[in-house]
């Protein structure tokens, strides 16, 4: 018998649904099959089951944060089950020991990290059995017949794992040494707070802060331009003057002198020049474009994006999300007709569908073998939604999916561009710029709300030589703009295209081939990792950098951790070992050698620090983390059971004396939906009762209620007043 592992639940049912099984406690019992004659049973993780090690599970001395421990490398990284997942692995590793289990299937997401997964699993369960993959691209009735059909043997995704190991470990390995090297030193210089350093995390967090003193250091310079209309017997022009194709006047009297000039005086229509220009439908959408779109249109974060498009991915009605690639094989554009076929049952769809053109398969813009590497675009599939059970989000970025590769299908969009050139009383010159569409192609099915072809001046029909008459003629002032801040879809964008800002040539091609800093699974997280860790900021979808996010990137200069091309060295080797053709052995010594020389580089660059004494104590005021690893903690009255101090320690009240005389007294800071504040506990502790708190709600009821403490119980409960 076989026993498939999926990588999630959901993603173990569509597995399972094809066939006829019995559901179990953690697992598909399959009955035997065409494809599975012994039957078969499906399990899944909850993500990552496993995880490595923490230092001090490696050596009781790396648990205290000091320079002493310094590098902490482990002889051999280990994985252990974490700690809210023990009952799902232990299903796994029961069912995988069964000796009726002859063969396991990867069913992870075909991807490194559904690899590292799996394959970490199975080590940590000790197993060693004949093994196979399964790779599918959607999870539809059909894709996982058809990948059950055709198992790839083990050894073919074997360097993958390997690769997605190097880089977990190579990012444990870093990001320990380094984040315990800079919150100790920065601590030494009165900074009270923990800072987190990563290999893509920190590189990202530089190019927001180089942004964000860009926009600081920006002196906005003031200019004028003149704008101009004209009357060419009763055809009304707009105009802006310019000289050499530069509008802008760096002097005001320059351009009211221009103005003033113009009134009243003659001008000709010195020449019409006509362009017309074809843009031919967007590409198709892997996964950062999709996140950029989204957040574009409806301000969704990427994560929320992947989240979504996640879900979506479950349902079966869209590919696998993870994508970096923007183009098809053959084989799935053969599927597309059918699948347009199928969407256009939907009511949305119905006047889009059929397209003008049946098929892609001759269309290299969308189908190229060699630019599809793990996954090929982000599409739908076969399986039509009912939209209305579809999320509100979901519809949405289904409808994003499904218009792209809808508009694939359509023809080029066709614009005339017209450019006037006017002469004023022979001397002043003047350019009016307008377009027009004039055949709508794929614009018909993807229009964007900030779409510019919609906005711009329709200009009159007009002859060249034609005279008419300035009638105005005004100064408009402006200032130069600094540069605009980064949204969340911006950001992914700017990550992936981070190669551009490498003066190394060779390390620029690399980001290039590599999708630049972290991978279309990871950057959304990092992003998530940048707000977490109190670096950056969201607000009307921009992104500012903290006080502490700057702090940290002024402590870390210019170092190779602020820099992208670390991380592009570091992709292009664990980018040959996931071809097998570099040693993952290798890699890991150079990266233990690296860890030795960021310590002493750190040591020198200490040297060169001096804080704003300020930003110092902005950040240890607002940091969240200072009562969890500085031990600053209020002492907010005695305890009722012993003679020890009752402590805020952030989430809960507790006694001093837990550990010395294992004292119970705890009350949780919320209780309810209502927070319990530090006056209303010492209340509780001198008299045995709160004031009256409003708002307590359970199961949809609001009541308010005095916190007593019972004696006999020895807990906290609720005394209720006639008080409305």
């Amino acid at each position: 018998m076989k026993i498939v592992i999926a990588e999630k639940p959901d993603q173990a049912a569509k597995l399972a649904a094809p066939f006829s099984f019995t559901k179990k406690a953690g697992y598909f019992e399959v009955k035997p099959n065409t494809y599975f004659p012994e039957g078969a049973l499906i399990t899944w993780a909850i993500g990552h089951l496993c995880e490595l090690k923490a230092p001090e599970e490696y050596n009781a001395s790396w648990k205290k944060w000091t320079l002493e421990t310094l590098p902490i490398i482990p002889e051999r990284f280990e994985y252990k089950v974490t700690k809210t997942k023990y009952k799902q692995f232990n299903i796994i590793k029961t069912l995988v020991k069964r000796p009726d289990i002859r063969e396991i299937i990867i069913g992870g997401d075909a991807g490194r990290e559904g690899e590292l997964i799996i394959r970490t699993i199975l080590k940590v369960c000790g197993v060693n059995k004949p093994m196979k993959r399964l790779w599918i691209s959607s999870l539809t009735e059909n894709a996982v017949k058809n990948g059950f059909a055709n198992l790839l043997p083990e050894e073919k995704t074997r360097n993958i794992y390997f690769e997605a190991l190097s880089r977990s470990c190579a990012d444990w390995l870093i990001g320990i040494n380094t984040s315990r090297l800079y919150t100790v030193l920065l601590k030494r210089n009165g900074v009270k707070d923990v800072f987190s350093i990563g290999r893509v995390q920190t590189p990202t967090l530089a190019l927001i802060v180089k942004r964000e003193h860009e926009i600081a250091n920006f002196k906005p310079e003031p200019f004028w331009e003149v704008e101009a209309e004209f009357n060419f017997n009763g055809k009304i022009l707009k105009a802006k003057w310019h000289k050499n194709s530069v509008t802008r006047l760096l002097e005001e009297r320059q351009a009211i002198a221009a103005a003033n000039f113009c009134i009243n005086k003659n001008v000709e229509i010195k020449n019409i020049k006509k362009e017309t220009k074809e843009y031919a439908p967007p590409l198709l959408f892997n996964l950062s474009a999709l996140q950029a779109t989204a957040n574009r249109a409806f301000k969704f974060s990427p994560q929320m994006t992947l989240d979504i498009l996640q879900k979506l991915y479950l349902k079966g009605v869209v590919s696998y999300p993870r994508s970096d690639s923007q183009f098809l094989t053959n084989e799935e554009a053969k599927t597309l007709p059918a699948i347009l076929g199928q969407l256009g049952k939907l009511d949305q769809y119905k006047n889009l569908l059929p397209p003008p053109t049946t098929s892609l398969m001759n269309n290299k813009r969308f189908v190229n073998e060699k630019k599809v590497t793990d996954h090929h675009a982000i599409i739908i599939t076969e399986q039509v939604p009912n939209m209305a059970k579809l999320s509100a989000e979901e519809a949405k970025i289904y409808d994003l999916v499904a218009r792209q590769v809808i508009a694939a299908h359509y023809d080029n969009a066709v614009f005339s561009y017209t450019t006037i050139h006017s002469l004023v009383d022979n001397r002043a010159e003047f350019i009016s710029k307008g377009k027009v569409l004039l055949e709508e192609g794929w614009r018909k099915v993807i229009r964007h709300s900030k779409d510019s072809a919609d906005k711009d001046e329709l200009l009159p029909l007009l002859q060249e030589k034609e005279q008419g008459t300035v009638v105005k003629a005004n100064v408009k002032k402006g200032e130069t703009q600094p540069p605009n801040r980064y949204s969340e879809g911006n950001l992914i964008t700017v990550m992936k295209t981070a190669g551009k800002h490498l003066e190394d040539a060779e390390l620029e091609k690399v980001l290039s081939k590599t999708e630049g800093l972290g991978t279309e699974a990871t950057r959304a997280g990092i992003i998530g990792t940048l707000k977490d860790r109190n670096y950056i900021e969201v607000k009307k979808n921009q992104v500012f950098a903290t006080t502490k996010g700057m702090l940290l990137i002024e402590a870390l200069g210019e170092s190779i951790l602020t820099s992208a091309s670390m991380t592009a060295k570091w992709e292009q080797r664990l980018s040959e070992i996931g071809e097998g053709n570099a040693s993952p052995q290798v890699f890991m010594e150079q990266v233990k050698k690296l860890a030795d020389k960021l310590i002493v580089d750190a040591g020198e660059r200490e040297k060169e620090w001096a804080f704003n004494q300020n930003d110092v104590e902005k950040i240890t005021e607002n940091n969240p983390y200072t009562k969890k690893y500085n031990k600053v903690k209020t002492v907010v009255g005695k305890c009722i059971l012993c003679d020890g101090s009752i402590v805020d320690h952030g989430t809960f009240y507790g006694c001093s004396n837990y550990k010395k005389a294992n004292c119970k007294f705890s009350v949780s800071k919320k209780i309810l939906g209502k927070t319990i504040t530090q006056t209303n506990l010492k209340k509780l502790l001198a008299s045995g009762e709160t004031d009256l708190i409003k708002g307590f709600k359970r199961g949809g009821k609001i009541f308010n209620a005095h916190l007593i403490w019972d004696e006999k119980e020895r807990k906290t409960s609720f005394k209720f007043t006639n008080t409305k």
